[in-house]
């Protein structure tokens, strides 16, 4: 795709279209992991692996969705933090202590009665990662230095059951980016914009990682990886610089 090419490509329809081909994607999700009735705590190993063998593909390529959302979005740079105030000192003279930047507003207040203890309520959906994680890399190398063991090991059985409870968190967070795509792209511009401006922060790492995305397989197993590969592939073209000229 050359840059007039890209300048004229129907992104907005690339989006939409994507977009519901992994909401399709999700549902399915929903009912391997009991979403649909309120979600599973356990589900057996081989459903678990069913759920990340479409996962996965279906996260990588709702993110490089979100960066192809977020071209051209342009955000002001972030404004400096006020300086927090000085911390109380402590300092000896003698025999007396001073104490300087200390409030005594409260210092007389009778203490409040110990609050009962709330209900320990359900974990919150985490945000929906904005970044690739990172490979993974063995520094030993698989050449002869550390074989695979051929016995004395036991395949993990298939039908024992596993925890689903951060799939489920992941699955929400995945549909809930889905739903607000340009929400989570106008996310992705302000991470953007604390990068430029130099603050301190998780948004230094490369949005997309290097080479192939999370996920992918050579042999396209399933309707997720057909997405993956066309997303990533979109994805890499709308990370290019705008030619404005």
């Amino acid at each position: 795709m050359t840059a007039a090419q890209a300048h004229t490509f129907d992104w907005p329809g690339a989006i939409a279209r994507n977009r519901d081909a992994l909401l399709r994607i999700v549902a399915v999700l929903f009912i391997y992991a009991g979403l649909d009735v309120g979600g599973a705590d356990e589900v057996p190993r081989r459903v678990w692996r069913r759920i990340i063998r479409l996962l996965r593909p279906a996260e990588a390529a709702a993110r490089r969705l979100i960066v192809i959302a977020s071209r051209g979005i342009e955000v002001p740079p972030p404004k400096p933090r006020a300086q927090e105030a000085p911390a109380p000192v402590t300092r000896a003279t003698g025999c007396v202590t001073v104490l300087e930047n200390v409030d005594f507003g409260l210092a007389r207040a009778r203490p409040a009665e110990p609050a009962a203890r709330p209900e320990k309520s359900a974990p919150a959906i985490p945000a929906f990662p904005l970044t690739d994680p990172p490979r993974r890399f063995d520094v030993r190398g698989w050449h002869g230095l550390r074989p695979f063991p051929q016995d004395g090991f036991m395949l993990a059985d298939p039908d024992e059951e596993v925890s689903a409870r951060a799939l489920c968190r992941r699955i929400q967070a995945l549909k809930r980016a889905l739903d607000d795509i340009d929400g989570h792209a106008k996310r992705l511009a302000r991470r953007r914009a604390r990068r430029d401006a130099g603050l301190p922060g998780p948004w230094h790492r490369p949005f997309l990682r290097r080479g192939l995305p999370p996920g992918h397989r050579k042999r396209p197993a399933n309707e997720a990886d057909d997405i993956l590969r066309e997303c990533h592939a979109l994805a890499c073209q709308a990370a290019m610089p705008l030619n404005t000229s």
